[in-house]
């Protein structure tokens, strides 16, 4: 469990001492944290009822990897579509849920009983031991945000990311909500970033190199003017959370595995206002800009077919429901 001191309600003078007792002049320590995020206390690790089939890792936090086919079976395609709507749509629940106010804890409490209500485990639940059944990544948090006390304001952009194993295999999905009155850069960069992800949806077909999704990204990305994040990628998905195929968000030809009809993968850029590069929290998962500016992200889940691709996290009920510039 980790815990922050609270800020008081009157802060000092730029040249008091800092509220925090830690001997130096408020301007030196947490004045530069002044509208960061910053980490509140984690509540116990929920639990899953016996009843609901959860992966290998569930008990022990472990995951242990296996050569997965990266060409899925009909049979695996099948259960991967239920489990994509299963994410997807609560993907929309939660997202519904949000307003100022709202601890990113109490989200993940009622996401995590969307899930048990859909006969599903909530795939990072105790996945390399993260202790939520959900992402929460506020405003400059990159991603894998560990729910906890912090409460919502008005103004945030927040991402949520989902996955849910259900039938034996995972539908992993995410999208960045507006909380309360967003300001026009934000809005924007929201915008833009779904945008992003489309385009790299749109780059998908057979017979391609999987960089083209990359390259398409990017330079959306780019012509107006946004960091693409690139340490953190899109990943191979099925029986496994995560299988060994790589979606690089920005253009390297060295990203040149071929796209097959059966394969299926991530889809999930991270667009920031300032600069690509990231830093770690203390607890070894969330992810923030180097430069503290605000970032967003979407995700699909998609399946490679014969004549282009299938979004199983798309379609009616989901929050990005087809490409922007379609509907």
């Amino acid at each position: 469990m980790r815990s922050v001191l609270q800020a008081p309600s009157v802060l000092p003078q730029a040249n008091d001492p800092c509220w925090c007792g830690s001997g130096r002049k408020y301007k030196r320590c947490h004045k530069r944290s002044e509208g960061r995020v910053l980490p509140g206390e984690i509540s116990p690790m929920r639990s899953v009822p016996d009843h609901i089939a959860r992966p290998t890792y569930a008990d022990t936090g472990e995951p242990v990897a296996w050569d997965e086919p990266r060409i899925k079976s009909p049979e695996t395609i099948e259960r991967m579509r239920h489990a994509g709507v299963v994410a997807a749509e609560i993907l929309r629940l939660t997202g519904e849920f949000l307003r100022p106010g709202v601890t990113t804890d109490e989200v993940d409490e009622y996401c995590h009983q969307l899930y048990i209500e859909r006969d599903s485990y909530p795939s990072t639940l105790n996945y390399h031991h993260y202790p939520k059944s959900l992402c929460t990544s506020a405003n400059e948090v990159i991603c894998h945000g560990i729910p906890d006390s912090r409460a919502m304001r008005d103004g945030d952009i927040m991402n949520l990311d989902v996955t849910a194993f259900v039938g034996g295999v995972h539908g992993d999905t995410n999208a960045t909500f507006l909380i309360g009155d967003v300001d026009p850069q934000g809005r924007e960069l929201v915008r833009i970033t779904e945008e992003c992800t489309w385009k790299g949806i749109e780059a998908v077909k057979p017979g391609r190199p999987i960089s083209d999704i990359g390259r398409a990204i990017e330079e959306h990305a780019k012509a107006h003017r946004l960091g693409v994040v690139k340490a953190f990628v899109g990943h191979g998905i099925g029986e496994q959370f995560h299988s060994d195929i790589q979606v690089l968000h920005y253009y390297d030809s060295r990203n040149s595995m071929i796209m097959r009809p059966g394969m299926t993968f991530t889809i999930e850029p991270m667009i920031t206002l300032g600069t690509w590069q990231h830093k770690m929290w203390d607890d070894e998962w969330t992810a923030v800009t180097a430069d503290g500016k605000r970032t967003a992200q979407f995700e699909h889940t998609c399946l490679v077919t014969e004549s282009g691709v299938e979004v199983l996290t798309a379609g009616e009920g989901a929050v990005s429901p087809s490409a922007p510039w379609s509907r």
